[in-house]
């Protein structure tokens, strides 16, 4: 996993644009992460991260991940990991290339660290 610490201080940077600010887990997406719990939520985090930007050249990148209907959508626009343009400005992994394992790492541990701190509230 990838220094907490410095998750955290990405993600307070990235809550700041007001369009990231917009992004809170509540109703239903709030039930489905209490009800998965974290172990089953990081599967499904590496599971949609593989299907929707692993690639080279998502299919319809910049519009290929919902805003609702799971946890990990919601947290995937909070934290600007929703789309190669969002890797490339908001966490420095440039587009063009498929995600190693390393980078696959990263995002998934950014996505769970913002439910986590969310589902804390």
């Amino acid at each position: 996993m990838a220094d907490v610490a410095e998750i955290d201080e990405r993600i307070v940077a990235i809550r700041r644009h007001p369009f990231r600010q917009k992004f809170v887990l509540r109703g239903r997406e709030r039930g489905l992460a209490e009800l998965h719990g974290p172990t089953r939520l990081r599967e499904h985090a590496y599971d949609l991260v593989d299907r929707k930007i692993a690639a080279a050249e998502p299919y319809k990148d910049g519009t290929q991940t919902p805003y609702r209907g799971h946890p990990v959508f919601v947290a995937q626009h909070a934290t600007a990991t929703c789309c190669r343009w969002c890797l490339q400005r908001n966490h420095a992994i440039a587009r063009g290339h498929e995600l190693t394992p390393d980078e696959r790492d990263y995002v998934v541990d950014v996505i769970c660290r913002w439910i986590e701190t969310e589902l804390a509230r």
